[in-house]
């Protein structure tokens, strides 16, 4: 099983089915198959062997799918770079990566100018020509003028592919210390895009819309799922509320998955009643907690089916899905759309349990809070080159350590409350801070709100919400701890609350805590 057997697949049974849409463009599977085909074999002839790394830095595009299955074809390792880092965050993922080219869109070219003669690539590849081609101090290259000189490639001769062998490289967010790479293997990536299909019933028809970035596997798993039952895929090269309603309704998306902090934009946006989302079947939501209001605006807003999915980089991604069971769909709806909020039952081909210190699981009374850990065929054999961090990130019997703290019901559903790092320890007690802000989402004026913990003299540990202000609504910090008092205990609601213009976030939207922690030291 790898990667590049999807692709041959759909261009097999659907040779002329619109592939990819993005922007003005269409082109065909079989079309996709001879375009991606000849960017291996580009990739040949500059010598790259399996093992070598690629890296790409790009919007969602065409040029981004197809590399994808390129880079995998000639077992090659494919690095999707976060292109909202620092070009300094940038070169420590390229040295650490050993890269020998990157792939680059023609709007990066600042970017790659400052940071190619300072990592020891061997060649760009310009995906598009660029504005003004910078000087680099290693070939450059229009891949376009290079492809158009080939012809023929398809089916591609080539060697073929351990699935364990490691296809692709994503390092996880943060802005300090050593890079840490997650690698992902074929049999990683084909596994979890098959077991995708079948608890989704992903089908031909379905048309997915890559809204969330196509760095972060949060959008990224889709390539391959859709592309296997010979789906469309249509591009959303940067996200706006605005842009993301657009393209559902002029391409008629049936399925996407989005990240909170999107949903949260896109169902307050105030022209999203004039938009026609009827084509929606399915819509997802990852990559952070969300809050059980927001879920019920959500499927008021697009009128169709909504899953919570939970996952990691490390698991390629999904861990869990909050589908509900059959059984559960004859209770009222309102007990529906509370398993539908919660974290979830395990994802298919996926062992999950909820354990305490001492690796015990804990009771499914949806109270006692234990670690998640997880174990199956998605799951990351490790850390690129840092063997300790990848021991260190598995328990005894092959089980991933998470990190995220949650609790497990007599259904078998789990709920995460928080991540261990951002446990807040209040005066001895435990504070989650995914409780403290589902309680704060409900009050009408909050658009955003991240809870963190503060240091205090007296009791370790105090709870302080950052918020943005839904545009044209006010209120004062008073109010919205008072909102709190009423519906959590005292040690649980926030001393005080900052307002922002805007939370920060990673690159595939996660709100980061870290650095609104620091911005409050910063301020005494």
């Amino acid at each position: 099983m790898e990667i590049w057997s999807i692709l041959e697949r759909a261009v097999a049974l659907f040779p002329d089915q619109v592939a990819v849409v993005d922007g003005d463009r269409q082109v065909t599977y079989v079309e996709l198959g001879e375009r991606t085909a000849r960017l291996a074999r580009f990739l040949q002839a500059s010598g790259l062997q399996a093992g070598d790394r690629v890296s790409i830095i790009e919007v969602n595009s065409l040029h981004f799918l197809e590399a994808y299955f390129a880079v995998a074809a000639v077992g090659a390792i494919l690095n999707p770079l976060n292109h909202r880092l620092s070009p300094r965050e940038l070169e420590l993922i390229l040295e650490d990566a050993g890269s020998r080219w990157l792939l680059a869109g023609p709007r990066f070219e600042e970017t790659v100018s400052r940071v190619a003669g300072r990592v020891g690539l061997e060649g760009v590849g310009w995906l598009g020509p660029p504005t003004r081609p910078a000087d680099l101090a290693c070939p450059a290259l229009s891949l376009e003028h290079e492809l158009a000189a080939l012809a023929g490639c398809w089916p591609l001769a080539r060697q073929p592919v351990s699935p364990d062998e490691v296809a692709q490289l994503y390092y996880t967010s943060g802005t300090t210390g050593r890079p840490k790479g997650v690698m992902l293997t074929h049999r990683n990536v084909c596994v979890h895009a098959l077991a995708a299909v079948a608890e989704l019933q992903l089908v031909e028809g379905d048309v997915w819309g890559h809204i969330a970035p196509m760095f972060h596997l949060a959008d990224a798993w889709a390539t391959f799922a859709l592309t296997w039952v010979g789906g469309r895929h249509v591009m959303v090269p940067a996200f706006s509320a605005g842009a993301a309603l657009a393209a559902i309704e002029e391409q008629r998306v049936t399925v996407s998955n989005l990240i909170p902090t999107m949903l949260n934009l896109m169902v307050k946006d105030p022209g999203v009643d004039g938009y026609d989302l009827s084509s929606l079947r399915l819509v997802l939501s990852g990559g952070a907690p969300i809050a059980p209001a927001l879920v019920g605006q959500v499927m008021q807003t697009f009128g169709c089916e909504y899953v919570q999915t939970y996952g990691m980089t490390e698991t390629s991604p999904y861990l869990t899905l909050s589908t509900p069971k059959s059984s559960l769909l004859r209770l009222p709806p309102e007990r529906q759309l509370a398993f539908r909020a919660r974290t979830g039952r395990p994802f298919l081909t996926v062992e999950l349990c909820v354990v305490d210190e001492e690796g015990a699981p804990v009771a499914a009374d949806d109270r006692q809070v234990g670690e998640i850990w997880a174990r199956g065929e998605t799951v990351t054999p490790g850390y690129w080159r840092q063997p300790e961090a990848t021991r260190a990130a598995f328990a005894p019997g092959g089980w991933l350590r998470t990190g995220d703290l949650a609790t497990v019901d007599r259904e078998g559903y789990v709920n995460i409350v928080d991540r261990k790092k951002d446990m807040i320890i209040c005066g001895g007690e435990n504070v989650y801070c995914v409780e403290v802000e589902h309680v704060l989402y409900a009050h009408p004026s909050i658009l955003e709100v991240a809870v963190f913990g503060v240091p205090d003299e007296t009791w370790g540990e105090i709870v302080w919400a950052a918020a943005v202000l839904r545009p044209g609504e006010q209120t004062t910090a008073d109010e919205l701890i008072a909102f709190c008092r009423e519906r959590l205990a005292g040690y649980k609601t926030p001393r005080g609350v900052t307002f922002l213009d805007a939370l920060p976030k990673t690159g595939s939207g996660k709100i980061q805590k870290a650095l609104l922690r620091d911005a409050h030291r910063s301020r005494g």
